[in-house]
């Protein structure tokens, strides 16, 4: 059976719940949600299993914190034999403005402290979809911003592409990454 791995990054606990740091996390909880299946707490992170058309996937919400998220990520690759190409990581990024996204096949780090630890492990070549969460912070803020909680408005406006996110991962799963990138990469540019 084809198995795939889908990780969100956050950070564990109720104090980063909703911050624009878990966004990954809030993603994760969106397709389980629509899935109806719950996590459960495992080795490295929170963990939720489904099918999809006779493809196992398997959701990862690392419970590492975000700066070890690579130990979460390739114990589970690993664990389950699974192939970097359907490993696919959920990210929030400073770099997109609130409500946009993009999809990779590989690529750096962007600065990003999870995606960082990652590629310091297993390398760069894995897809991800990055989560726009804006940066509209003064300079020197962005720790205060990234680990703030959305505002409700701001949760609207996240909310669409949440949706789409969920989209994102049945394509990829079903479709792969190449079409899955063709098919939503100009839905994520947004308006603007």
């Amino acid at each position: 059976m084809d198995k795939y791995l889908i990780v969100g990054l956050g950070n564990p606990g109720t104090e980063y719940a909703e911050t624009r740091h878990n966004t990954g996390f809030m993603v994760l909880d969106a397709f389980a949600k629509a899935s109806n299946i719950v996590f459960e707490d495992k080795r490295y992170g929170y963990v939720a299993e489904t099918s999809i058309k006779g493809r196992k996937v398997i959701l990862l919400k690392p419970t590492t914190y975000m700066n070890l998220s690579g130990n979460a990520v390739r114990y589970w690759l690993n664990k389950e034999n699974i192939e970097q190409s359907r490993l696919l990581v959920i990210s929030d990024d400073v770099a997109l403005p609130l409500g946009q996204f993009r999809l990779k096949g590989n690529g750096s780090n962007g600065g990003h402290n999870g995606l960082g630890h990652i590629q310091q492990l297993i390398g760069q070549n894995y897809p991800r979809l990055r989560m726009g969460i804006g940066n509209d912070y003064p300079q020197g803020q962005q720790i205060q911003w990234v680990l703030g909680r959305y505002s409700d408005e701001q949760l609207q406006t996240l909310q669409p592409a949440i949706d789409v996110a969920v989209d994102i991962i049945r394509s990829f799963v079903l479709a792969g990454i190449d079409i899955t990138m063709n098919q939503y990469n100009k839905v994520g540019k947004g308006k603007g």
